[in-house]
C-alpha cells in the first residue's frame, strides 16, 4: 500500500518548472504542458506523493490550454481552497497529503458529466500508461481506466 505524503527527496527531484508550479502555485503557460495533448489511457498522479488524483477516462479537450478532468479519480486526495489571488475569487486545487498546487476547478465543465472542469497543470503531474498500474501499485485504479484500441 501507498503511503502519499509530501516527500522530501521526490521535492528535491522536481525540475524547475514542476518546483515553482507544485510549491509555490506557480502555473505553467497554456499549451505548453506535457500531458496537455495525451489520449492514452491510465492515470495521472502527483508529481511528489504520488497520490492518483485523475484518470485518462475523465480528461476532456477543454480547449483552455491545460489538460482537463471533469472529476478526481479519488476526491479524498484533492482539496479545493479559495483563492482570491489575481483580482479573482477562483477555487484552487491541491493534492491533499502531497499539498502540491495543482491548479483550479470551474463550474465551466460538460453539463453531461457534471460541469466541472479541473484546469491541471501537467508540472504537477505524473502520467502512468495503464499497462504500468499494477507494476507501481495503482491496480485498484485499472476498472477507471478506459480501454482504448
Amino acid at each position: 500500500m501507498h503511503q502519499y505524503s509530501k516527500n522530501p527527496d521526490a521535492i528535491a527531484r522536481l525540475t524547475p518548472e514542476q518546483y515553482r508550479v507544485t510549491q509555490q502555485s506557480g502555473t505553467e503557460p497554456p499549451g505548453t504542458g506535457e500531458y496537455l495533448s495525451n489520449k492514452a489511457p491510465g492515470i495521472y498522479v502527483d508529481v511528489v506523493s504520488g497520490e492518483p488524483l485523475f484518470a485518462s477516462s475523465d480528461k476532456f479537450e477543454s480547449g483552455c490550454g491545460w489538460p482537463s478532468f471533469t472529476r478526481p479519480i479519488e476526491p479524498a486526495h484533492v482539496a479545493e481552497l479559495r483563492d482570491t489571488t489575481h483580482g479573482m475569487i477562483r477555487t484552487e486545487v491541491r493534492s491533499t497529503r502531497g499539498d502540491s498546487h495543482l491548479g483550479h476547478v470551474f463550474p465551466d465543465g460538460p453539463p453531461d458529466r457534471g460541469g466541472l472542469r479541473y484546469c491541471i497543470n501537467s508540472a504537477a503531474l505524473r502520467f502512468i500508461p495503464r499497462e504500468r498500474m499494477e507494476a507501481e501499485g495503482y491496480g485498484d485504479y485499472l476498472d477507471q481506466v478506459e480501454d482504448i484500441r
